[in-house]
């Protein structure tokens, strides 16, 4: 597989904070990455860097080929990267169908708005909103919302995926669900790079797994590797359900 996104030595400040320190990180074509660590670790702040709502203070980021270090976010989500907020705020007056078409006329394929609403259409079925189209936004369950947001950020059309704990807020239902749904995405070639506090969701579905702590790499492997690095679970104060999510991969 080719590399598709390479982080290279990237840093951030806050004030007296080190937010990201001298991170490095790959995502290969079709590949699920898991980026996980403690609270207040710097992961949010990494999606922040790759898709430009803040530009790093040092350090390389590469897409495709292309050097998108600082670029704003919608020159970003036009070279092909679309996010998935943790915090869903889908534009409630709209409809779902409308929501989705945002996505598509602001994406990678620059689509007319004929063209963005039949791509906007075919992301919603693929999600399991097919059926919602016509209703706005705000009516939306939690689960739905969440549905939607994944929706909307596919149908920019884009060749990689970032998830900010998509699986927040879900019951154990829903979780399963959300999970066949990134499977599902995955398996139409669209690389992930995902943050997830879920241990037994991220296990299962990563390739590999970059753990940070303050700021920096704290590990990197496989997610049975990972899930057996002292490091990392002195990091997670020796929480158990790091060995037991693995065992979900062996």
């Amino acid at each position: 597989m080719s590399t598709l996104l390479e982080v290279r030595e990237i840093s951030k400040h806050f004030g007296g904070l080190q937010a990201v320190d001298h991170l490095s990180l790959t995502v290969d074509e079709g590949e699920i990455i898991g980026l996980i660590g403690p609270n207040g670790a710097g992961k949010s702040t990494v999606f922040n860097l790759i898709n430009g709502v803040y530009p790093p203070e040092s350090g390389r980021i590469i897409f495709a080929g292309t050097d998108i270090t600082g670029k704003p976010p919608h020159l970003v989500a036009r070279q092909g990267i679309a996010r998935a907020h943790q915090i869903v705020q889908p534009l409630g007056g709209l409809t779902v169908l409308d929501n989705c078409t945002v996505g598509a006329c602001f994406g990678r394929e620059d689509l007319a708005l004929d063209e963005a609403r039949e791509v906007a259409r075919e992301m919603a079925g693929m999600i399991g909103l097919g059926d919602r189209l016509d209703l706005l936004a705000s009516s939306l369950t939690t689960a739905a919302k969440k549905r939607l947001e994944l929706a909307r950020a596919l149908s920019a059309r884009p060749r990689l995926l970032l998830l900010d704990e998509v699986l927040a807020g879900l019951n154990p239902t829903e979780t399963e669900q959300m999970i066949d749904i990134v499977r599902k995405i995955r398996a139409s070639g669209i690389a992930i790079l995902m943050i997830e506090h879920i241990m037994r969701a991220i296990m299962s579905l990563s390739d590999r797994i970059v753990v940070l702590n303050l700021g920096a790499k704290l590990a990197e492997g496989t997610p049975q590797q990972v899930a057996e690095n002292p490091d990392v679970i002195a990091a997670y104060l020796g929480d158990s359900t790091l060995l037991q999510a693995a065992e979900t991969v062996r």
